[in-house]
C-alpha cells in the first residue's frame, strides 16, 4: 500500500464557472486557472501521482501547454489514474477536504463522489469528501479563493 497527499488552491473570479469534484456548482464566481481550475480534482490527481512516485500535476499537465487550456479536470484525473495503472497500481481510497467560505457544498457531495469514483475506477465508498470554512481568515476566509486537500492510497493490482 502506498499513500500520497495533494493540495491545490485557486482564486475565485466573476464570469467563471465553478467546478469542484467534477461537478458544476451554481455560484456567482468560479475558480481561475488554465484548465477548468477544479482544485479538488487537482488535489486528488496530485495525491495519486505522489502515491505512485510520479511527481505532480504540473509536471504532467503544465499550465503553459495549450492542449490543457480549458480542459476538464475529470479528464486530467482519468489520465492520472491511467499513469498510476501503468505503474501497476489501482486506487484503494481517496479522502478529501474542501476549504471554502461559500457556497455550501454538502448537497453536492454525492455527485462529486460519483464523478471522482468513476474517473478513478473505484467504488463510491472508496471516496470521501468533506468541507470546512477558514473561519474568515486569509483569502479563503474572505471568499477570494477555494482550496482542497486530498489523501489517496493505492495498491498493487
Amino acid at each position: 500500500m502506498r499513500f500520497g497527499i495533494g493540495y491545490d488552491i485557486h482564486v475565485l473570479k466573476k464570469r467563471r464557472k465553478l467546478f469542484l469534484g467534477g461537478v458544476l456548482i451554481p455560484h456567482d464566481k468560479g475558480l481561475l486557472g488554465h484548465s477548468d481550475a477544479d482544485c479538488l480534482l487537482h488535489a486528488v490527481s496530485d495525491a495519486l501521482l505522489g502515491a505512485a512516485g510520479l511527481g505532480d500535476i504540473g509536471m504532467h499537465f503544465p499550465d503553459k501547454d495549450p492542449q490543457y487550456k480549458g480542459i476538464s479536470s475529470v479528464i486530467l484525473l482519468e489520465k492520472t489514474v491511467n499513469m498510476v495503472a501503468a505503474r501497476g497500481y489501482k486506487v484503494n481510497n481517496i479522502d478529501c477536504v474542501i476549504i471554502a467560505e461559500e457556497p455550501k457544498l454538502s448537497s453536492y457531495y454525492g455527485d462529486m463522489i460519483n464523478a471522482i469514483s468513476k474517473a478513478a475506477g473505484t467504488v463510491k465508498n472508496a471516496v470521501n469528501i468533506k468541507a470546512t470554512t477558514n473561519e474568515g481568515v486569509g483569502d479563503i476566509g474572505k471568499g477570494k479563493a477555494i482550496a482542497a486537500y486530498a489523501v489517496a492510497s493505492i495498491m498493487e493490482k
